[in-house]
């Protein structure tokens, strides 16, 4: 039984200590300094796309009015001298109007395609992450579904090991497992606890000699039960 508890404990131990766990977490990790990076990338795309349309927008309006101008002087519609040197001086700051807001957006075009090559290799790093994260899941899932079978299988042999025992002896056997760092029972070979690597000394050898051979032995020095063997010493 101690075997098998202690294989129990051992793939315990193995599950919860699997590597891929440790890396998927460190991954996620990444993954989401990256995401909030992309989140803010996205931010300011769809920040300077609203600035852009805005500019675009303005710049329509601007030609669509120096057109209007330009045709109302060509068709002769006006013919004031005044009023024909006003739209001539009121062309060419449209045409400065124009020229700036053009400047503008090419500015932004520029801003725009930076920071969406800037989202779209932060996008591909969070893709790279969820593959690489999904990679190790699988595997993980993988090992802890053969960790799971032979525990359960570890676990139904141990049931016909403890049948029969008494209910008292048991609860102290899995009681001092826990405190003893998974050994409840350790034997008593050549007259030493194999527990704690202590001799016994030659009193108590003498009154464990004297027990019957199903009283409970315990080692005086680590408290664990002792199981007398042939090979005791007594």
């Amino acid at each position: 039984m101690q075997e098998l508890d202690a294989r129990a404990d051992q793939l315990r131990h193995q599950r919860a200590t699997l590597p891929e766990i440790n890396e998927i977490a460190t991954l996620q990790g990444k993954r989401t300094d990256v995401e909030n990076l992309a989140r803010d990338a996205r931010i300011v795309v769809d920040d300077l796309a609203v600035e852009q349309q805005k500019v675009d927008v303005d710049v329509e309006a601007v030609r669509a009015r120096r057109t209007r101008d330009r045709d109302r002087m060509d068709q002769g519609l006006v013919s004031n001298p005044k009023d024909l040197e006003r739209m001539q001086h009121e062309l060419e700051s449209l045409e400065r109007r124009i020229s700036s807001l053009e400047d503008d957006e090419l500015d932004l075009m520029e801003k725009l395609e930076e920071a969406q090559a800037e989202l779209t290799k932060l996008e591909a790093m969070v893709a790279e992450a969820d593959e690489q994260i999904a990679a190790l899941s699988a595997t993980r899932d993988e090992k802890l579904a053969g960790l799971d079978e032979e525990l359960a299988r570890v676990s139904a042999e141990r049931g016909p090991a403890v049948d029969g025992l008494p209910a008292d002896l048991l609860a102290l056997y899995d009681r001092l497992r826990e405190q003893k760092g998974g050994v409840g029972a350790a034997e008593l070979r050549a007259r030493q606890c194999t527990g704690c690597r202590l001799s016994i000394d030659a009193s108590e050898l003498g009154r464990i000699r004297g027990l019957a051979e199903d009283e409970v032995v315990r080692c005086e020095e680590c408290q664990r039960i002792l199981v007398r063997t042939a090979e005791s010493g007594l």
